[in-house]
């Protein structure tokens, strides 16, 4: 199991009226999260497109549990539990300071070969950097 964990702090932009976190914001505080836990393997996604491959987002998950505040520290700890094959699954936990679960939620990305628009396996340079994380 491949763990990783970031930390975001809330904009005022990200925020509704009542000072609260906007609900679609969430989605972009797991893009950060999985975005910046594969930059730690030393693989970006900027180099998994520059070898032809994408990830777009299949499924999206996102459980509501309390709300985060404006100016708040949101630490996301991001998960993938199963060794990634065509697919691969996030699973996310933000807390906010005081350690309280604020939401819970996954995102399921497939690897696409850009050139021909169809799934395809993740490059060896990917999977060679995951293996640690897998017992390999």
């Amino acid at each position: 199991m491949f763990t990783f964990q970031h930390q975001v702090r809330v904009r005022y932009a990200e925020t509704d009226n009542m000072g609260y976190v906007y609900y679609g914001n969430y989605a972009a505080f797991y893009e950060v999260a999985r975005t910046e836990m594969l930059r730690s393997t030393g693989i970006s996604y900027r180099e998994l497109e520059d070898m032809g491959v994408m990830l777009p987002v299949t499924d999206l998950n996102c459980k509501f549990i309390k709300a985060a505040k404006y100016d708040d520290l949101i630490t996301i700890n991001t998960y993938i539990r199963e060794k990634p094959g065509i697919r691969i699954k996030f699973e996310y936990e933000l807390f906010n300071e005081a350690g309280e679960l604020l939401n819970t939620g996954y995102t399921q990305l497939v690897f696409v070969d850009m050139k021909r628009n169809r799934p395809c396996k993740p490059p060896q340079v990917f999977m060679d950097k995951m293996a640690p994380f897998f017992g390999e």
